[in-house]
């Protein structure tokens, strides 16, 4: 199969935490990029002679007059961190995409639990407005649990803690694997996602489970719910490998 690639420039890059970039492109042979939230693009980059792919998923949610917003992570010596993090407005680049299936999809009224780590929370901050059609509806809510090492580091936890303000539905959580903050807020918990799960009273036919980022936290929470009878068919992940994104 051939791969449709396109440039893609770069119009604003900004640390959005102490370590985390976050670069936004708009097509730039005048196409409109259109993605499912949840999607990923991939990065082109040449190396030796030849291209290497890396992939990213979309931040952005659809609709907002083409823009791709991604977060990186550095990753020393990666190919990846050398390219993005060297980027200024105007620059060009080559992308495809996109694609994945880590999307929310026609389900009956349910309970979605969103887990990511890291940079893994960014398919869930591209799901927000679909997302709050759902929660408005009365008939779904959110739980959504976000694990980083300390509150500086809490990607879009702006967008989330917003989010769950205005919609009692939705439920926020930060979980911190290092550092709590001297005066925690209610929706701060020491620990790794995962460890929480315990808290939730998972109901495996009525709670829908996305996984995204760290793939110990997956391998570990999927140990979990299947250990609590939930469906293969309730149970959607996306791993962040080395060889998937960031390096």
């Amino acid at each position: 199969m051939t791969i449709k690639t396109f440039p893609i420039q770069v119009e604003r890059s900004t640390y959005i935490t102490p370590s985390i970039l976050e670069v936004a492109f708009r097509r730039a042979d005048g196409e409109p990029f259109q993605h499912t939230a949840g999607q990923f693009v991939n990065i082109h980059i040449e190396t030796k002679g030849e291209m290497a792919q890396r992939s990213y998923s979309v931040a952005t949610a659809p609709g907002r007059d083409g823009l791709i917003e991604i977060a990186v992570s550095p990753v020393q010596g990666g190919l990846a961190t050398e390219l993005l993090f060297g980027l200024r407005p105007g620059d060009r680049i080559v992308a495809s995409g996109p694609y994945g299936r880590f999307v929310l999809r026609d389900d009956p009224p349910c309970r979605y639990v969103l887990a990511g780590t890291g940079t893994g929370v960014t398919p869930y901050r591209a799901m927000l407005p679909e997302l709050k059609q759902r929660v408005g509806s009365g008939q779904f809510q959110v739980d959504l649990l976000l694990g980083v090492w300390r509150r500086e580091e809490l990607l879009y936890g702006q967008d989330f803690i917003e989010m769950a303000r205005a919609h009692p539905q939705f439920r926020f959580r930060a979980c911190y694997s290092r550092e709590m903050p001297a005066q925690p807020e209610a929706w701060e918990s020491r620990g790794y996602v995962q460890t929480h799960f315990g808290e939730l009273t998972l109901d495996p036919a009525k709670d829908v489970i996305y996984l995204c980022g760290n793939p110990d936290m997956i391998d570990q929470a999927m140990e979990h719910l299947r250990g609590l009878n939930f469906p293969s068919r309730n149970l959607r992940r996306e791993k962040y490998l080395p060889s998937r994104t960031g390096s």
